[in-house]
């Protein structure tokens, strides 16, 4: 009798079980339809056929000098890294747009490493790593050490991690960020960019940060991802932005967020790097020139008014862009943030967010 019930037990649980199993794997054959297939043409992009770089060429308004990190593993963790591509080419091809020569430093000058994420790379991205000029100056790049603050109307701080390890603590970062700023030019970073800024004092003794306003990857964002972040990086980048007197403003998670301080303008995260870049325009006194606004702008702008308004205006911000506009629209991002809201164990967010992605792709069928 006893037998009997284990194994109707048994049966239960394995029934149980492979239902779950079943499900699951349907919800996931389902899930990954929603997401577009990979265009693999954009991979050979060039900068010449992008309407916003060939046509409408600005006259030559100065240089900016790029920064990047020479790190290539974080602390003793030995998970690689090196500057984020997306963040450096978007505020690349945003500069050159407008008239600017670009030149790009690193700490130890030379070939930086650098992380792709395959996901994220767009038309832009790819442009980038099929132009052999801007390839020409991300493989012999100039040492911090050697580079002339005078020679340039701004800079501008990728991110990266690798910049937690080796902005903070140098010297001639420190030097020119400091004469920039007292020479009223424009200081941009991106991401973990804003390590930079940490430790800067200026020439009356004060801490360049002292009640600033400033964004940058947040405590929230680098944890999620890296849950020993504080035993792997010298600090946590908002903690120490923070101490060092900063007024820190954050935006939603993986959302764009800049801050403009006079000459400083900072942004939380890779998806801040366009409007970043166009800040920094205006402050050095010029209109940028129109861009079309890409898909994944978009996805950022429909998931910033979800955050705000609820699903429902989420979906009819989707409906305007695609259906009546007929403006791109890069779910993708969206369900990368269902899957986010998963980790976070928000369920209700995660059920929203894969409806809005579902209603994205129902949108884009029936146009």
């Amino acid at each position: 009798m006893l037998r009997k019930r284990i194994l109707k037990v048994v049966k239960w649980v394995f029934i149980t079980f492979a239902s779950l199993f079943i499900i699951v794997f349907c919800f996931g054959l389902w899930f990954k339809g929603l997401i577009p297939p990979k265009d693999v043409t954009i991979e050979n992009s060039q900068a010449k056929d992008l309407p916003y770089l060939s046509q409408n060429i600005q006259p030559y308004k100065g240089k900016i000098l790029a920064m990047v990190t020479s790190t290539d593993i974080m602390g003793n963790s030995e998970k690689s890294t090196g500057y984020e591509l997306t963040e450096l080419a978007r505020a690349y091809y945003v500069f050159k747009a407008n008239g600017f020569e670009v030149d790009i430093a690193s700490p130890l000058g030379g070939r930086p490493p650098v992380v792709i994420d395959d996901e994220d790379m767009g038309a832009y991205d790819f442009a980038f790593l099929n132009d052999t000029v801007a390839q020409s100056k991300t493989n012999n790049t100039i040492p911090i050490k050697d580079v002339v603050a005078g020679n340039y109307e701004a800079i501008f701080f990728a991110g990266g991690k690798g910049a937690m390890f080796d902005f903070p603590e140098n010297r001639s970062i420190q030097s020119i960020i400091r004469n920039m700023y007292e020479s009223n030019k424009v200081i941009g970073a991106v991401c973990h960019g804003p390590a930079a800024l940490v430790n800067v004092r200026l020439g009356n003794g004060d801490m360049l940060l002292q009640n600033k306003t400033i964004s940058g990857f947040t405590n929230e964002e680098e944890l999620l991802l890296i849950p020993d972040a504080a035993t792997i990086f010298p600090f946590l980048l908002q903690d120490k932005l923070t101490e060092q007197g900063a007024h820190f403003s954050k935006g939603a998670m993986y959302l764009e967020k800049i801050s403009h301080d006079k000459n400083i303008i900072t942004g939380q995260n890779p998806w801040s790097t366009w409007a970043l870049a166009e800040a920094m325009v205006k402050q050095l006194g010029y209109t940028p020139k129109q861009r079309e606004v890409t898909a994944e702008e978009n996805a950022v702008r429909v998931l910033n008014v979800y955050e705000a308004e609820g699903k429902q205006k989420a979906k009819e911000m989707i409906y305007q862009m695609s259906a009546v506009e007929n403006k791109p629209l890069g779910r993708i991002l969206i369900a990368k943030h269902s899957i986010i809201a998963m980790m976070k164990g928000e369920l209700g967010r995660f059920v929203n967010l894969v409806g809005l992605t579902a209603y994205a792709k129902k949108i884009s069928k029936s146009k």
